[in-house]
C-alpha cells in the first residue's frame, strides 16, 4: 500500500516536528562551574588569537584563523580538543610551518 504523496510544505512540517521531538527527548547537558570557567577562558583565548592574527601574512595564517573560527562555531559539540591540541590551535596563525628540505644538490 502506498501512502498519499505529501506536499513540500507537509514534508517540511513533518521534518520540523520530528526534529522537535528528538530535541525534546534529548537530556540537557549540565556544565559544572569549573567547566563553564574553562570554556569561557578558551573562548577568550581563541578570540584574542583571532584579533592578534589580523595583520599577519602567510598561508598558515589563513588556515590557522579558519581553524579558530571553526572551534568557536562548534563550541556546543560534545567532543572538544584537549589542552595540548587547543594550545596548538591558538598558536597556529603565528607559527610558520617549517620549510621542507630536499636532497636536491643544486646551488
Amino acid at each position: 500500500m502506498s501512502q498519499p504523496k505529501l506536499t513540500p510544505l507537509q514534508e517540511a512540517e513533518a521534518r520540523r516536528q520530528a526534529a522537535a521531538a528528538t530535541k525534546a527527548s534529548k537530556p540537557a547537558r549540565n556544565f559544572s562551574e569549573e567547566e563553564k570557567a574553562k570554556r569561557k577562558e578558551r573562548v577568550e583565548k581563541a578570540k584574542d588569537a583571532l584579533a592578534r592574527s589580523v595583520g599577519a601574512k602567510g598561508d598558515h595564517v589563513v588556515v590557522g584563523r579558519a581553524a579558530l573560527k571553526k572551534y568557536l562555531q562548534n563550541l556546543n559539540e560534545a567532543k572538544q580538543p584537549d589542552d595540548a591540541q587547543f594550545e596548538m590551535l591558538i598558536e597556529a596563525p603565528f607559527k610558520a610551518p617549517e620549510k621542507k628540505r630536499t636532497n636536491d644538490r643544486r646551488f
